[in-house]
Parts: structure tokens; sequence; C-alpha cells
């Protein structure tokens, strides 16, 4: 499938990468670096540096960037931020009741906020993950994957189905006693160690009667009618998005061929392997390569021989063809897409954006939209939140308080009692 290549190629982590079925069986713990949607503010802050006379200093290999990230890069004014990326072991058929490491993959996906499941867009792997030859038609290729989204889904799903009828009994008096009120509040508590929120819950809820127009009063609901509240419980808990690895060697059209079949979830082509590779010569010295590149530069003095060198023309020519390697894709999609995340940059001065060491935009945390300016506090550290004051824009200025909802880019000052 790629899934540990796929991993190594997001963090440069050292992980086992083996041909053979349930290669990883502890998580790995990693961080990506995705690319901000809107340019790094630095950017602004050379631009204000200029017009004021002061001129600021040119950093190598900066491409005019001005800041100092603690993690992550920032080049031409593009910040690549951190999030945390997990890699947990492959599913066997029953892992919800248990077989294999069901259980505890499952429990590994309770802290996450969505997934990423990888494919074989090749279909160059059996069902047990031994190699195959790859399929030649596209609507081969795009069966397989699909019949590994339908598996992964039904499993989850599965599982959730199970953890509301252990339950239900007892959500039952709460319905009877409490009504409606009841019913969200009992769901809440069951699934709260998996993110669940009002909300979300009362979206499921919402669909499911969508569904069901003939929808009996909780207290009558059948295990098929669970069943159903879990598969809308799931898109929202676990929201999904397929990284079709290994496009290579896809037959043509596979992604056009997984569109018109109706899974319900989104579906980015990849090359993990592409990408590994890349970045690791990059991290050399041997060619110049940033994530999101659809081209990439060999280095003039790099020790290659002519083959090394004809090697690296083909892939630069498969690169162009599918316009980079989309793993950057695939990030972006789920931070900046589904998941509807911004970039916020905290700073200690708002006049000059550093922080108490002199630093400019050391940190670039990711955060939901429409979070406030207090939530924001609690993430720097949580003594900031409790003794929150008010916060200051960077950019205008401006005074804001504790409910104060930061844009995306923002510059803020956060002032506390200490």
């Amino acid at each position: 499938m790629g899934k540990s290549t796929f991993f190594a190629a997001s963090t440069l982590a050292k992980v086992d990468i083996a041909n053979y079925p349930f290669c990883t069986i502890d998580p790995n713990v990693g961080v990506a670096f995705p690319r901000a949607r809107k340019p790094c503010p630095c950017g602004d802050l050379r631009a204000r540096m200029t017009d004021e006379g002061r001129a600021p200093d040119n950093l190598p290999g900066r491409e005019g960037s001005l800041c100092v990230p603690r993690t992550g890069v920032c080049i031409g004014h593009e910040r690549y931020v951190p999030i945390e990326l997990v890699d947990v072991a492959g599913l066997v058929p029953g892992a919800h009741a248990g077989r294999g490491r069901g259980n505890a993959f499952l429990a590994d996906l309770a802290g996450c906020d969505a997934l990423i499941q990888v494919v074989d867009g090749a279909a160059s792997t059996d069902e047990e993950g031994q190699p195959i030859s790859p399929a030649s038609e596209a609507s081969a290729a795009a069966a397989s994957v699909a019949r590994e989204v339908t598996f992964l889904t039904a499993e989850i799903e599965q599982w959730l189905a199970g953890l509301l009828e252990e339950g239900w009994s007892r959500g039952v008096r709460r319905v009877q006693a409490e009504g409606e009120r009841g019913l969200q509040s009992f769901l809440v508590e069951r699934l709260s160690g998996l993110g669940a929120t009002s909300a979300g819950v009362a979206a499921a809820l919402d669909a499911l009667r969508a569904e069901r127009s003939d929808l009996e009063q909780p207290w009558l609901w059948t295990r098929d009618v669970l069943a159903s509240l879990a598969v809308h419980l799931r898109a929202g808990l676990f929201p999904l998005i397929v990284a079709v690895n290994k496009l290579d060697l896809a037959p043509a059209g596979v992604l056009d061929a997984l569109r018109n079949i109706d899974l319900g979830v989104p579906f980015v082509g990849c090359l993990a392997d592409m990408e590994l590779g890349l970045r690791r010569a990059a991290s050399t010295g041997l060619l110049r390569y940033r994530s999101g590149s659809a081209s990439f530069t060999v280095s003039d003095d790099a020790p290659l021989s002519d083959v090394q060198r004809a090697a690296l023309e083909k892939m630069g020519a498969t690169l162009a063809q599918h316009n980079g390697t989309g793993i950057e894709d695939v990030f972006d999609h789920v931070v900046f897409g589904r998941l509807d995340h911004i970039v916020v940059y905290p700073v200690q001065d708002e006049g000059r954006w550093i922080d108490g060491e002199g630093r400019v935009l050391p940190d670039a945390i990711v955060v939901p939209r429409g979070i406030t300016a207090k939530s924001v506090a609690g993430l720097v550290h949580s003594d900031l939140e409790a003794g929150f004051i008010r916060g200051v824009d960077g950019r205008s200025r401006r005074v804001v308080g504790a409910d104060h909802e930061v844009e995306d880019g923002a510059v803020l000052k956060i002032h506390a009692k200490g």
C-alpha cells in the first residue's frame, strides 16, 4: 500500500518500510509540515520595514523570508507549519471484534482529528499485502481501491455500533426521562473519548432522521438503526481522505474512475516513494526540492553517475507529468480543507512581531477556524489562558477581547496576569 512510505516521506522519520503486510505494529508518531495557504506575515513585515527605510537582512536560501521558525521552515514567505502524524497498524477483517490488533488499532484512532487512508492505486498488492502484477484497466484498479475504503469504513462503523449497543439500555432510560437532550448528552458522553461534540452528534442524528422518515422512538431502535447511526457518526468523528498512492504505476484514469464510484470520501493521488526519495536526496545536498513542487534541480557538484543522472531525469519527467508528488495536496485537503483549520502566529511584541529572545514570528500554530483569542492563549501556555486580560492584533494594533475570533494568518500578542 505504501502507508509507512507515506509516513516517512511526510516526516522524514526513520520507520520500518517493508514489502510485506502489517509491517507497522506499534504506532509511529512524527511531525509533518504542510504549507500554510496564506503567505507568512514576514512578507508584510519586510514590506513595512522597507517603507520605513530599514533594510532587512537577506538570509541565505530564504528567498526574502525574515521569520525564524522554531519548527518547520519559511522560504519565499511560504510557511510550512507543524502537524502531528500517526502511522498506525493495518487492519484485518473482524478488527472491530478484536481480531488482530483490532482493539489497539481502533484505540489509536481515538485521538485523531482526521484519517488518511493510503491505498495502492495500481492494485499491485493483493488482499494479504503480497505483490502482484499492477492492474491494466482503470476500472479494475478503482474497484480494488473501493474495496479497501469500504473495508476500513465498515470496520470503524461496526466498532462504533458496538460501543452504542453496549450502553444503549442506559441511554434509553435517559431519553425517556430527558427526551432529545438526554439522547444527545448520552451519545456525547459515550463517545467523548473519540472527540464527540454536541454539534457533531446533533448532525448525525439529523442525518439519520433524514435517511429514515419512519424512525421510531429511540427506545424502539433496533441494532440495524444503531448501525445506521454509527455510519453518520463515523463521518463526523473520523473524516476520511484517501491517498491513492503509486499513481505512476496506476492505469490512466484511475482517479476519474474512483470519482464515479459513490463512496462519500475524497480521493487525492500521490507518489510517496518519489517524495521520500526526493526529500532524502535534498537533505544530503544532491538536489534542491521543496515539497509540493513539480520540479527539482540537481546540484552542479552532485557526485552522480550517468546512470543516476538519467534516473533523475526520468523522475523529473514523472514529477512534472503529475504536477508534483501529491503529498502536499493530501495534507492541504485534510488540514485546511476538510478540517477547516487556519494558522495563527503568537508573538510577545506586537510591533516588531518577535518573541522574548528577539526571534521574528517563531511560532505558527494550526488551529480550528473560529477559535477565540483566549483559546489561542491556552494553546501557547495554560497560564496565559487562565490569566488572559486582552489580545492585540499585530497587523492593526487593535485590542481584542477573549471572545474575539482570530483570523487566518493573524499575528497575536497576548496580555495576561503574571
